[in-house]
């Protein structure tokens, strides 16, 4: 039997993204982000590659074919705007080689950790089913619920989580595809409703589809990479100039002068974002935000530190913890030293207890002695696989 495999890549993964409190100038798509050194989409091509003939991916981001770059799969399709478009568009590119497969499995690109046994369980169920698909039994008590309160329990029994990759008998899912219009949630579901079965074998309760930032750190300790740790310093400095707001760590501070600077001059945020820059040995601010490029004047210093922290992410780590100090005579930072912590952690999407701010004053000496401006450095401790 020849065996090949749609590998989905076209999402954007709005729901992981959403995670997010600002959306980052340069945000991967959740297959892209590196999973223990590798995109996230080649773990799920190389759990596909030792069962399957040829590996179909579908997707239009460049980054697809470098993430798949020295694999044996074949050039990208595009994609389409529903899940189903684009499985339709890898049914009809593998129609179109010199023999089409005989059983085919769609699989998400978002799920990097698929257990053998589960991808042999769905191939063997094809012998003697027109499809087949891995789940798990629902052990959680489910709620039915209306305007937040509980309306009814549901009964669990005979309740199952689908998991990919799904199986089919590659005629029969191609036609059905062709025949049908409108959204379905799966492919097992095409099946189901023109009456064909479709029969529910093993799946792994480890074999989970990334959604969530959270879901990274699981995904890590599966696939077995110990992460270690990584420490950067950062240090800012920024003049005084009248007539600008005063912002120290994304907190607007009443003062007679503000900070000079390209952005808003966050002297606090900017340093915080160069220690991490530093931990992840990716340069510092003026790398990702080029003080000559008007896009970022007057900027917001919040996306900077949106994106510092979803740079920790998107590399499969966390952030330990950061320990900011202003240093500076006036104004008096300790009033507004809790408001910055939440703000921060709220940017770093972290408990407020990983996060520190003092202040200290450097006794009247130098140009902080003197109010000219405010300088400030920061520690930021990470985890990297």
């Amino acid at each position: 039997m020849r065996i090949a495999a749609i590998l989905l890549a076209a999402g954007s993964g709005r729901r992981f993204a959403d995670a997010s409190p600002l959306s980052a100038p340069d945000a991967l798509p959740k297959q892209y982000i590196l999973l223990g050194g590798k995109p996230v989409i080649r773990h799920a091509a190389e759990a596909l590659c030792g069962h399957v003939s040829v590996v179909q991916p579908v997707g239009d981001d460049p980054r697809l074919v470098e993430a798949l770059e020295g694999m044996a799969c074949l050039a990208p399709v595009a994609g389409g705007r529903e899940r189903q478009d684009s499985v339709r568009a890898g049914l009809e590119a593998l129609a179109q080689l010199p023999e089409p497969p005989d059983l085919v499995l769609v699989h998400d690109g978002a799920r990097p950790y698929v257990p053998a046994e589960v991808i042999t369980n769905v191939i063997e169920a094809l012998k003697a089913q027109p499809g087949a698909i891995p789940a798990v039994p629902v052990a959680d008590t489910l709620k039915r619920a209306r305007d937040g309160l509980i309306e009814s329990t549901v009964s669990r029994d005979s309740l199952y989580r689908a998991q990919t990759p799904q199986g089919f008998h590659f005629p029969l899912l191609l036609a059905l595809h062709r025949d049908h219009e409108g959204p379905v949630t799966d492919d097992a579901a095409l099946l189901e409703q023109a009456g064909h079965p479709v029969a529910l074998v093993r799946g792994a309760e480890d074999n989970i589809k990334l959604t969530l930032p959270e879901d990274l750190v699981r995904l890590e300790r599966l696939l077995g990479s110990m992460p270690l740790p990584r420490t950067g310093l950062g240090y800012d400095v920024h003049a005084f100039e009248a007539g600008r707001p005063l912002i120290l760590c994304g907190i607007t501070i009443p003062h007679d002068r503000g900070l000079a600077g390209h952005s808003d001059a966050d002297v606090g945020i900017h340093t915080l974002c160069d220690a991490i820059y530093g931990a992840l040995a990716e340069g510092d601010i003026g790398r990702h935000f080029p003080p000559s490029d008007n896009e970022w004047k007057d900027m917001d210093s919040a996306r900077f530190l949106v994106h510092a922290g979803e740079r920790i992410r998107q590399r499969g780590g966390m952030l330990i913890n950061a320990d900011v100090t202003l240093i500076c005579e006036r104004p008096k930072i300790g009033p507004h030293a809790q408001a910055m912590r939440e703000r921060l952690a709220s940017l770093l999407q972290v408990e407020i207890d990983r996060i520190s701010v003092k202040a200290t004053t450097s006794e009247r000496l130098g140009f902080t002695g003197r109010e000219e401006g405010i300088a400030a450095t920061a520690v930021a401790t990470v985890l990297l696989p």
